[in-house]
């Protein structure tokens, strides 16, 4: 049976934070809130809890799933980012968006894609998903909450204890966070592609 927090929004509280990182580190799936949608998250390197994920979406092993960080310096950590792609996270984050780029090493092979070897990255522009991050003190393994057979992410935190509470740890109620998913930009290549048009403003990037 799953916990279920009520965060506040604009303002968490940081025992519930605290108690949030405490289970993600003990190999927790959580469910918590981005600026876009609600997404599941785990510590990116638990495998198994990896594997929870894969099964509640459905997802194969060609999924990309994302780092979500907490601040640029530790995107650098994950990511190679040159300063033409330094410039463009620095005016774009936080906010909307998930950048494609080429790992570094301190990412875990089984996050990669396969072939290109590249991970997605994405600072939210969200209180409760960068507490979560700060107080965990590295990025969080994270996919969008979109249930197999829809076309679009679960809005209603009850609606999503009621279905997963089975299969998560912790379902954290932070408010209406909205349903669409993030602009997807590949920064791999000298211009940047864009993937998925989605709630960023992907004007600079076309």
């Amino acid at each position: 049976m799953s916990q279920f927090f009520q965060i506040h929004p604009d303002n968490p509280q940081a025992r519930l934070i605290s108690q949030a990182v405490e289970i993600i580190n003990k190999g927790g799936v959580v469910i918590y809130p981005t600026d876009c949608a609600y997404a599941l998250g785990c510590h990116l390197g638990d495998k198994t809890a990896l594997e929870r994920i894969k099964r509640i979406r459905q997802l194969s092993d060609k999924h990309n799933f994302t780092l979500v960080c907490r601040d640029l310096s530790e995107i650098s950590t994950y990511a190679k980012v040159d300063n033409t792609c330094y410039r463009l996270l620095k005016s774009h984050t936080p906010g909307a968006f998930t950048f494609i780029l080429k790992a570094t090493s301190e990412v875990p092979r089984r996050l990669l894609h396969p072939k290109r070897r590249t991970i997605g990255i994405r600072i939210p522009d969200n209180a409760i998903a960068l507490a979560l991050t700060e107080a965990l003190g590295e990025p969080i393994m994270s996919t969008s909450l979109i249930m197999p057979g829809e076309d679009m992410p679960l809005m209603d935190p009850y609606e999503m204890r009621e279905l997963l509470q089975h299969q998560v740890d912790l379902v954290i109620d932070g408010g209406y966070c909205g349903m669409e998913a993030t602009s997807v930009i590949n920064l791999v290549e000298d211009v940047p592609e864009i993937i998925r048009q989605g709630a960023g403003d992907i004007s600079d990037f076309s």
